[in-house]
């Protein structure tokens, strides 16, 4: 072995022994909280299992972040939101059902007892080896020391001439190498468990993820309904009130002033027509009404014919969706349309639509420049949080250079 693997699998004794400290402390509290649960009964519990909950999380943490060390792979937090509790014994009870009804909670206890067993054998296996190993190596040396002293046994082997004592070096050169390479790999054998118990299970991803997607489409429609005000504040409204005052100011010059009514009236049919048209764009962004009319095809093909972009629209949907899964859709490509024709500059664009597996695909394939990250702006990112409204998913495969392809998928049902 050369000299890093050396220092990796020493590294890995010692970390060895982290694991069983962790395992220690974890058969502690696994005994305490189990021993608190069935005194909810008195009302003891209702007190102690929250507070020994936080404990059980803390450790339970502390075993994610050793596994993600020795992995490279982070386990992410199972828990599920905690609760709004008030105060008082009623806020303790509604904390204590928290604890008890988190699947992610019993997953922590279920290692709790795993891991002790496991921590002993990532512990001690390795270290028993290394030592072994290094004691058969330093047999020649003791050799002569025991042989002059009249001893004919070393632990089980008898040592009759020197040829024993190299047999034994031999051996010992096999156990250390042996102890040195399970190290690691029992250490990755032990990431890998942590993740199959404290990782969160799909159940709780997906009502983590919803929560969050809900927060996200609480929020966007809050600043969409801010936009739309803002829209009507400063362009229809705006337009009405002065076709008010131009109406006002017409009323008292009709029997004065003919020709300077029939101008008025005449600007007044211009600004009435602007603040038709800024109603029909603000509809429009709101729900298209050839979406409404028409259905997602359609829309989509109108939508490539708007855009200075060459664009080429595939569909193959059986029939019509629900309403607010072909808004989703109808927006999301909108948007990646927006995002290619402003980062990428490609020369063409194909939009594919159809419909499997329970889900509405679509598919945004531009051949611009690629490299399209969510992370560096608002647009895809916009069209992540408008399609997990709906439990739905984006991939995106953008390699600088291009070509770029989007990916989106909403379950929902034909109607």
């Amino acid at each position: 072995m050369d000299n890093l693997n050396i220092r990796t699998g020493l590294r890995a004794v010692g970390k060895g022994l982290t694991v069983l400290g962790l395992a220690i402390a974890e058969l502690v509290l696994l005994c305490l909280f189990l021993t608190a649960v069935p005194l909810i009964g008195i009302g003891l519990g209702v007190l102690l299992v929250p507070a020994l909950a936080v404990a059980v999380r803390a450790v339970a943490d502390a075993s994610r972040r050793t596994a993600e060390r020795w992995s490279g792979r982070a386990i992410e937090n199972p828990y599920l939101p905690a609760p709004a509790a008030g105060p008082g014994l009623k806020g303790q009870w509604q904390r204590t059902h928290w604890v008890l009804t988190d699947p992610a909670t019993w997953r922590d206890l279920a290692w709790m007892l795993v891991n002790p067993v496991v921590g002993v054998v990532v512990a001690l296996m390795p270290l028993a080896l290394v030592a072994a190993g290094i004691g058969g190596l330093l047999m020649p040396a003791i050799y002569r020391p025991i042989a002059d002293a009249g001893t004919n046994y070393y632990l089980w082997i008898q040592i009759s001439d020197l040829t024993s004592a190299w047999y034994c070096a031999a051996l010992g050169a096999v156990l250390l190498t042996a102890g040195l390479t399970t190290g690691p790999a029992l250490l990755r054998a032990h990431a890998s468990l942590a993740r199959t118990l404290l990782a969160p299970t799909r159940t709780a991803q997906r009502v983590r993820r919803l929560t969050d997607s809900r927060s996200d489409a609480v929020s966007s429609s809050a600043a969409e309904l801010r936009r739309i005000e803002r829209d009507l504040h400063d362009g229809a409204q705006a337009r009405l009130v002065a076709l008010g005052m131009n109406l006002g100011v017409a009323e008292q010059l009709l029997s004065k002033d003919p020709e300077a009514v029939r101008a008025i009236l005449a600007d007044t049919r211009k600004a009435s027509a602007a603040a038709l048209t800024e109603l029909r764009d603000l509809v429009r962004g709101i729900h298209p009404p050839v979406l409404a009319d028409r259905g997602l095809a359609d829309a989509v093909r109108a939508l490539a014919m708007d855009s200075p972009l060459d664009v080429t629209v595939n569909a193959d949907l059986p029939g019509r969706l629900e309403a607010p899964v072909e808004s989703a859709m109808y927006f999301a490509v909108a948007e990646a349309l927006a995002n290619a024709a402003k980062h990428a500059a490609p020369d063409t664009v194909s939009i594919d639509l159809w419909y499997e597996g329970g889900a509405l695909r679509g598919q945004v394939i531009d051949d611009g420049r690629g490299g399209a990250d969510p992370s560096r702006g608002t647009g895809l990112r916009g069209i992540e949080r408008r399609l997990a409204a709906f439990d739905g998913l984006l991939a995106i495969n953008s390699k600088p250079g291009g070509p770029t392809t989007l990916t989106m998928e909403l379950p929902c049902v034909l109607s």
